[in-house]
């Protein structure tokens, strides 16, 4: 993975590896900065194929920060990456606009979730059963 970086560097395209997970930023400002990126998401590609390791393109995305906005497309294989406003990466939501809002509001959905699953399944009038459930299952979300 390391020669991945050096790859990528001729572009001067950032890379940030975790795992199996390849992240690339890079400051566009003109049109040829987006010819950069093309160029090294096609490097990436053949480097990938040369190494034997799979890309995901339903994995991929396209995430812009910032005023500007991207008018081309950006392709993998030939599958066009989608624009996304907010993405997953390991577990925390980033969005666009670098709010922590929506990451927030899904853990706060996610622990309502199991709040009112453990509502329903209990019907006894014993509290200590459903208040161990919810220190269990839900106070680790919120925390």
């Amino acid at each position: 993975m390391s020669d991945l970086v050096t790859l990528l560097a001729q572009y001067d395209i950032k890379v940030k590896l975790f795992a199996d997970d390849v992240k690339l930023s890079v400051k566009i400002v003109n049109r040829v900065d987006i010819g950069k990126l093309q160029l090294a998401l096609s490097a990436l590609c053949h480097g990938a194929a040369e190494w034997q390791l799979g890309i995901y393109v339903n994995k991929c995305c396209v995430m812009t920060s910032g005023k500007g906005e991207i008018i081309d497309q950006f392709h993998i294989r030939g599958s066009p990456l989608p624009v996304v406003s907010s993405c997953r990466d390991l577990g925390i939501i980033i969005s666009n606009n670098l709010s922590p809002s929506a990451h927030i509001n899904d853990i706060v959905f996610k622990a309502h979730q199991r709040a009112n699953l453990i509502l329903r399944c209990f019907v006894s009038h014993n509290t200590s059963l459903p208040v161990r459930s919810f220190v269990t299952y839900v106070r680790p979300l919120l925390e």
